[in-house]
């Protein structure tokens, strides 16, 4: 049986070219708060914006730090948090889900598929899982484009099944299986 827990924390830190993706600190709200405060940024997501700095510490705190699999995305060149990443876990079916949120200013420059990439190869080398999925609403295709790029294929179209801040959305699925997957090495 294969130990999620124990893999993820030692691999609590992942490094590319650009990026480092780490667990999270208090040291990173006040950039947290800039991306969760974002109407724009956060559209597409479940929660709301952040209108006040305490929620983002809530948040930091509660369910960020100390989780595994849960990602702070900070670009080594500025050596602050951009983003977040993380994994979901379905060890009965030797698959993830994954999600995604980026500081708007760092949008379409490459960063989200670069921290995807490090995640593929951490699901399909170290954690032997079969297959990654993700999904994203209608509207927010760029984030389709973020998956296509790391070689995830469109699996179909789930006509207004969700319901986020009031409004129907179409639910676009993606996912890679280990076999369909090209290593970082």
């Amino acid at each position: 049986m294969i130990d999620y827990d124990k893999i993820l924390t030692e691999n609590s830190v992942l490094e590319s070219e650009r990026l480092v993706l780490r667990p999270f600190s208090m040291d990173d709200v006040n950039e947290v708060f800039l991306y969760a405060s974002d109407a724009q940024v956060t559209k597409y997501l479940t929660w709301s914006s952040h209108t006040d700095i305490t929620q983002t510490e809530k948040i930091v705190k509660e369910v960020f730090m100390g989780k595994p699999g849960v990602y702070a995305i900070e670009l080594k060149s500025e050596q602050k948090c951009i983003g977040c990443i993380d994994l979901r876990l379905c060890p009965e079916h030797d698959k993830a889900s994954f999600g995604y949120v980026l500081n708007r200013k760092y949008w379409n420059q490459g960063y989200m598929s670069e921290a995807l990439k490090l995640i593929l190869n951490l699901s399909f080398t170290k954690l032997k899982l079969n297959r990654l999925e993700s999904t994203h609403y209608v509207g927010n295709e760029g984030s389709g484009r973020v998956m296509e790029k790391c070689g995830m294929k469109y699996e179909g179209k789930g006509s207004q099944e969700v319901k986020i801040k009031g409004n129907y959305y179409d639910v676009i699925r993606y996912a890679i299986l280990k076999e369909n997957w090209v290593s970082l090495d």
